[in-house]
């Protein structure tokens, strides 16, 4: 079976460190895939936040989600601290990448739990169609 590979950036701008919560541990004990999406969801917010936009307050747009991948790397449980790094690429007219790495921090160590990427694309809400990316969007995302 062929499996998806998540190929990162080499550099990261931002990066959030998140304590895993009893309530993102599933049945099996441990972070599921749904929580590993919302974990970039969380990291993803905080990102563009340090740009000076929201999710859906981009210029007075908002993002939506075309496609997400993840790659699995190691388990996380209850009380894990991580970092999760956020990186922008791949930018054509109207869509990007979002790149996330996330890594668990143990013995002062850090070890690569997971690689998520999502394609993004700028969306009018109000007239429900793609919108271009502006330069200065590209610019201050990529920074």
């Amino acid at each position: 079976m062929e499996r998806i590979k998540i190929h990162l950036p080499e550099t990261f701008s931002f990066s959030t460190k998140i304590i895993i919560r009893i309530t993102d541990i599933n049945y099996g004990g441990h972070v599921g895939n749904d929580t590993f999406l919302s974990l970039a969801h969380e990291a993803r917010q905080q990102f563009l936040q340090h740009h000076g936009y929201e999710e859906l307050n981009i210029k007075g747009y908002g993002l939506i989600i075309a496609d997400a991948g993840i790659e699995y790397k190691h388990e996380l449980k209850h009380k894990d601290e991580i970092i999760i790094s956020v990186a922008a690429a791949n930018f054509d007219k109207v869509s990007f990448d979002l790149f996330y790495k996330i890594e668990l921090i143990k013995n002062e160590e850090k070890i690569l739990a997971g690689k998520i990427k999502t394609g993004m694309i700028l969306f009018d809400y109000t007239n429900n169609k793609k919108i271009s990316l502006p330069e200065e969007i590209i610019s201050k995302l990529k920074s």
